[in-house]
């Protein structure tokens, strides 16, 4: 499915802060409240809004420590066979298959290094993980959330 520019600002007003009324998206982007919620209740109905949520700042729960880890998998691993593996975990905030000589990248959120060091200890001895390589952040940069195109 592809947004039209009226429904790209609706949805970028959204995940800014999914709290703000029809009324004042509709200011925002020149249309009424009703005609506002009309077309989110037709991009939630076509699968482009998913959902609303909360965004948390992890050290705030006591997760302070952030890493990525490459996964290096044994022959013939299947993505589901990662994903079902990683689920388990709730430090992994984030996992996919990348391109390149990694078969998969993780995000892990943990309360410390000592914590980190064991999640990974975890993971790394998965049955289907030949291997893996991490790096910590130091600080976070720059993050979006679904705001639109990148456009």
């Amino acid at each position: 499915m592809r947004l039209n520019e009226l429904d790209e600002r609706i949805v970028r007003a959204l995940a800014e802060d999914a709290r703000r009324s029809y009324a004042d998206i509709g200011a925002e982007v020149g249309l009424s409240a009703p005609a506002v919620k009309r077309r989110v209740d037709r991009l939630r109905e076509q699968g482009a809004i998913t959902g609303f949520t909360v965004r948390v700042d992890p050290a705030v729960l006591g997760w302070e420590t952030e890493g990525f880890v490459e996964m290096y998998c044994r022959h013939k691993t299947s993505p589901e066979d990662i994903r079902r593996g990683l689920a388990r975990y709730p430090e992994v905030a984030s996992a996919s298959t990348v391109t390149g000589d990694a078969d998969a990248i993780v995000q892990v959120f943990a309360s410390d290094m000592r914590h980190f060091e064991r999640v990974l200890e975890r993971i790394a001895g998965e049955p289907f993980v030949e291997r893996t390589r991490s790096v910590l952040v130091l600080s976070p940069l720059l993050r979006r959330y679904g705001s639109g195109s990148p456009a």
